[in-house]
């Protein structure tokens, strides 16, 4: 039988890095969330990293973005129906050690993760969320089914498979609702029966403390790569900016800050150094530039665009040794009964805007 693994997200603001950190520090809950938070962030970013290097070199030339902790929070809950090396090799692929962190530690430090993002600031409006789109016929095991519920709040949706029309026009409405109408026709229509088809989404939109001058917005030469050459609005605003000219890699880069809690980077490498800053990301540079970046008057131009990408990473994550997620060697007898599943296919749809506002 074939289960299928989507994963969605809408970014409303910019492709870049963010974080969003608790609200008030000093309250028990958010203190008990900061410190799980804090537990996982080291092994998502190692795993965030090392996909988006992968996914790099699977599409040199073009522009690659991503959120990575869409895909592994959905590789976790999957993880939840994995039995024997199937499980260990998931979890491991997202950067647990199992000798160390528990399983339930695991999904602990997800649904902290959740709660974190979600309700973190009001300022900041996000959205996310997990979806099962299941067989009629299938009958969920009952500890998938709560332990999915319980730490990823997974909402569990009978479809009718063999009307491939009608159950793609069901999910498609679905994560149109779920994304304020921005993603439409994830799938223009199944191309196979599913047993069960796992998708998460994230809405994320936020609003620029500092927005720019949308009368100073301008046609401007901007650059894809070394060769190619397009027009572009490009958003202009002259203030005080947390910045940073990097003397360890080639590169400069400025911190933007969200409206509440919210802040990205934009990084721009020297002229033919974007591999080697590629390369050298991880959490230690990206830690190394947080504690660097000192605030001065900068004159800042960024393109105003609007991206759409799909990615098919069933070869990605083979490469990254989750082989066994792919093959009929896949054990996924935790998900329901009676029925031997494999996942047919792992998709990643996301789309990407950010303007004067945000």
């Amino acid at each position: 039988m074939l289960l299928a693994l989507y994963t969605c997200i809408l970014w409303l603001s910019t492709g870049g890095l963010w974080t969003v950190q608790a609200q008030d520090p000093t309250a028990d809950v958010c203190m008990c969330m900061s410190n799980h938070h804090r537990d996982l962030a080291p092994n998502n970013v190692d795993f965030a990293f090392g996909l988006y290097k992968h996914l790099v070199a699977s599409a040199p030339g073009k522009n690659v973005f991503l959120s990575p902790v869409s895909i592994s929070m959905a590789l976790a809950m999957l993880s939840l129906g994995a039995r024997g090396d199937t499980r260990t090799q998931i979890l491991q692929s997202l950067g647990f050690n199992l000798t160390e962190t528990s399983e339930v530690g695991v999904h602990q430090s997800f649904w902290n993760l959740h709660q974190l993002l979600r309700e973190s600031d009001t300022s900041l409006e996000m959205t996310m969320g997990n979806v099962l789109f299941i067989n009629q016929s299938l009958e969920l095991q009952d500890s998938f089914s709560a332990d999915t519920k319980r730490y990823y709040e997974l909402d569990a949706l009978a479809t009718d498979f063999q009307d491939l029309a009608r159950a793609s026009r069901q999910i498609n409405e679905y994560i149109k609702n779920k994304t304020h109408g921005k993603i439409v026709d994830l799938f223009s229509e199944l191309d196979s029966p599913a047993m069960l088809i796992l998708v998460n989404y994230i809405f994320f939109k936020g609003t620029w403390a500092h927005p720019f001058d949308q009368e100073s917005t301008r046609e401007d030469n901007f650059y894809v790569n070394e060769t190619t050459l397009v027009k572009v609005p490009m958003m202009f605003q002259s203030s005080e900016i947390k910045h940073l000219n990097d003397q360890v890699l080639p590169c400069q880069l400025v911190q933007l800050d969200y409206m509440g809690n919210g802040t990205v980077f934009f990084i721009l490498p020297d002229k033919g150094k974007v591999d080697t800053v590629i390369n050298a990301l991880n959490r230690n540079t990206i830690q190394r530039w947080s504690d660097s970046l000192t605030s001065g008057h900068v004159d800042l131009y960024i393109p105003k665009v609007s991206i759409s990408r799909a990615y098919d990473i069933g070869s990605l994550l083979e490469d990254m040794s989750i082989a066994d997620l792919l093959y009929n060697q896949a054990n996924f007898s935790g998900i329901a009964q009676g029925v031997q599943l494999k996942v047919s296919k792992a998709l990643y749809h996301l789309t990407s805007s950010h303007g004067v506002e945000g």
